[in-house]
């Protein structure tokens, strides 16, 4: 059953190519956001590639989620550019513009208690119209199986855990199945195996041609899986480029505002972000046994 949404049939409305490997398919130039009358992101330029997973990572209100809302056309410029597909954002109609780009927000929160299969199903709106609609069972099928919530399709989406919302919201934005994936800490909510499950879903996609741009706090997760990465502070760039040539201590420690040593996994070489913590505290007592003995330090 294909998705029937009146205000997006539109006849003979054109699907987008696919973008040529490497080309840049979205694009910030001079970005200027101003949120509440402060300038949150001062002067960005950025370029997402197809074909490669960029890693956005900063600490706390470096600009992170701004920076991808602003390049999902969510967020209006104070000054510069962004363009998708080669055109300014503000250029292309909504129903067009959601053929290129889909977007995982932060949270996943629904007002009424629709089954999964069904938001899942919401992903492919943007193909009403196209003709293509024979193919949304097929899409929507093949993106439940991938985030693993094919068993409980048939379960309010409002009695799901947080990482299952996390996985169903995914699945609805891989459903949609555009050139450009943008997610904003997709992992946050997860476990181990689901963080994994996730970012190897990043570097599928990033395989078969599209660009995926992803919000990450774990910078192991960024190291491991991330094409390039973009180092936010204070509203601006600090370092862009590949995680083992930018995931520097140095810079790190600076950025966060927190002592780090950065060390070459001893089997991969991938980078290892380790905070630098008190080495009498986490040293353990001289015998394995506790340092207290009837409440007195010995």
């Amino acid at each position: 059953m294909g998705v029937n949404i009146p205000f997006l049939r539109r006849g003979g409305r054109g699907v987008p190519a696919r973008p040529a490997p490497g080309a840049a398919f979205a694009e910030a130039a001079g970005l200027r956001v101003r949120l509440g009358g402060r300038e949150v992101l001062a002067g960005i330029d950025l370029t997402a590639r197809a074909g490669e997973v960029l890693a956005l990572v900063g600490p706390n209100g470096a600009g992170k989620s701004t920076l991808l809302a602003a390049l999902s056309a969510d967020l209006p410029a104070a000054g510069g550019l962004v363009r998708i597909d080669g055109r300014p954002v503000g250029d292309w109609a909504a129903p067009d513009l959601a053929l290129r780009r889909s977007v995982l927000p932060q949270s996943a929160e629904m007002s009424f208690p629709f089954p999964v299969g069904d938001v899942v199903r919401m992903g492919r709106a943007p193909w009403a119209g196209t003709g293509h609609a024979d193919a949304d069972e097929e899409a929507v099928a093949a993106a439940m199986a991938a985030t693993e919530v094919a068993g409980f399709a048939a379960r309010p989406f409002s009695a799901l855990s947080g990482g299952e919302r996390a996985r169903v919201a995914l699945a609805r934005v891989l459903a949609q199945q555009a050139p450009l994936m943008l997610l904003d800490e997709p992992t946050a909510a997860l476990d181990l195996r689901h963080q994994e499950l996730v970012l190897r879903i990043c570097r599928e996609r990033a395989a078969a041609g599209d660009a995926v741009v992803v919000v990450l706090h774990d910078l192991g997760l960024a190291a491991a899986h991330a094409d390039r990465a973009a180092v936010l502070h204070d509203g601006r760039i600090a370092a862009e480029g590949p995680p083992a040539e930018v995931f520097g201590g140095e810079l790190l420690s600076r950025v966060y505002r927190q002592p780090v040593e950065v060390l070459p996994h001893p089997r991969t070489g991938i980078p290892l972000v380790v905070p630098v913590r008190d080495a009498e505290r986490a040293a353990p007592p001289e015998d394995g046994r506790s340092a207290l003995r009837n409440g007195t330090p010995v």
